[in-house]
């Protein structure tokens, strides 16, 4: 209603356009009484009646256990119609469009000339954007969520302003912690009314489904306080600071991307950071970034070398360690393409709202990627 609202442009709505949500199963079973089952696949349950005719997948699709055979059933259903608008989370999204493009080798905007929106949420959108735009081939307006299993966080009310709206009146009670690169910087839990533009805070939430005081994970910076708009920096937990670096996922996704203008021939399917520590005398200690890539850099030192500097330009802690010899400059590990979709698999997560770790503090996934090192 508002992406209707604010660019006036309600086309598909009409002309029996159909609408795609990527999500968990709707399949709902009982547990002492009460239904319960993944997120996505109960709100399922809640959409609106005048969004329900043109809804797609077909409710026995969308109940298909095994994310890949129901992607590929989503795919024959979705091809012989007017798609308008999709939803679902960035990497599932270019999972279903890489097996449409696969299978009529066209750019998603020509097999569905007619699709305008894209609605995406559950992780951070900068580091799928740009080959998601690829693959669609024109431009199309994109709306951000922010939902979580503890609640409807915030949602982006206007797709020309940065910030989603932080949703105050909708049974949950916020709180702020001030973060710091490494941890909560205090105890102190400030209101709506304490926070300023700009700082980074652990959000806290209390609600009316019975949490109190729940420390959610994420961590916020607030880009206008009223209305108050918030984006989503991080996680709480998902940080890097083995030699006291304190890097965070909002300084390697900027340099990655800022490496990716200057080498615009690469396109990165997935990465992640882990750092790699020097066990015996001599032994050096790097980051490793683990990277599968759609089409790799002619010269992989290169592009390291334009990541790092674009590390060091943001992070003084991680710059001192490099300057010191401490670190040595980040390196790459080239993974198989399909490398992260084979360890979802493997573990169990792949699909639906399942996300992939960006970076971590230890070696655990890092060195579970390792066995799908590219051989060439």
């Amino acid at each position: 209603i508002h992406h209707i609202y604010q660019t006036k442009d309600s086309n598909f709505l009409q002309n029996e356009g159909k609408m795609l949500f990527l999500s968990g199963s709707p399949d709902l079973e009982k547990e002492k009484g009460i239904l319960t089952g993944r997120l996505s696949g109960i709100v399922n349950h809640h959409i609106p009646a005048f969004l329900r005719k043109n809804y797609l997948p077909s409710y026995s699709t969308n109940c298909i256990a095994d994310w890949e055979q129901k992607l590929d059933r989503i795919v024959e259903e979705t091809l012989p119609t007017n798609l308008s608008v999709i939803a679902g989370i960035p990497p599932w999204i270019q999972m279903y469009f890489d097996k449409l493009q696969h299978k009529k080798n066209q750019s998603i905007g020509k097999i569905f000339p007619n699709l305008s929106l894209l609605i995406h949420g559950g992780m951070r959108f900068a580091p799928y954007k740009d080959r998601l735009l690829r693959s669609i081939g024109k431009s199309i307006t994109m709306l951000e969520t922010y939902a979580t299993s503890e609640g409807f966080i915030a949602y982006q009310n206007c797709p020309y302003e940065e910030g989603l709206l932080l949703q105050l009146d909708s049974g949950i009670f916020f709180e702020f912690i001030p973060f710091t690169t490494s941890s909560l910087s205090s105890s102190t839990r400030l209101h709506i009314g304490e926070v300023e533009i700009g700082r980074d805070y652990a959000i806290v939430l209390s609600t009316n489904a019975g949490l109190l005081s729940y420390l959610l994970g994420d961590t916020v910076r607030f880009t206008s306080l009223n209305p108050p708009k918030i984006i989503v920096t991080g996680r709480v937990q998902q940080f890097i600071s083995a030699f006291g670096e304190h890097v965070i996922v909002e300084e390697i996704e900027k340099a990655i991307l800022n490496a990716l203008a200057q080498h615009p021939q690469v396109q990165v399917l997935e990465y992640m950071v882990a750092p790699r520590i020097g066990q015996n005398d001599g032994e050096p200690s790097y980051h490793e970034w683990l990277i599968a890539f759609a089409n790799p850099p002619e010269n992989m030192h290169a592009f390291a070398s334009d990541i790092d500097r674009w590390m060091c330009k943001q992070n003084s802690y991680y710059n001192d360690l490099i300057a010191g010899n401490v670190l040595l400059p980040l390196k790459i590990t080239v993974l198989q393409s399909n490398a992260f979709i084979a360890y979802m698999r493997t573990i169990g997560k792949l699909g639906e709202q399942n996300k992939i770790v960006r970076v971590a503090n230890n070696r655990t996934i890092a060195d579970q990627l390792l066995a799908y090192k590219s051989l060439e």
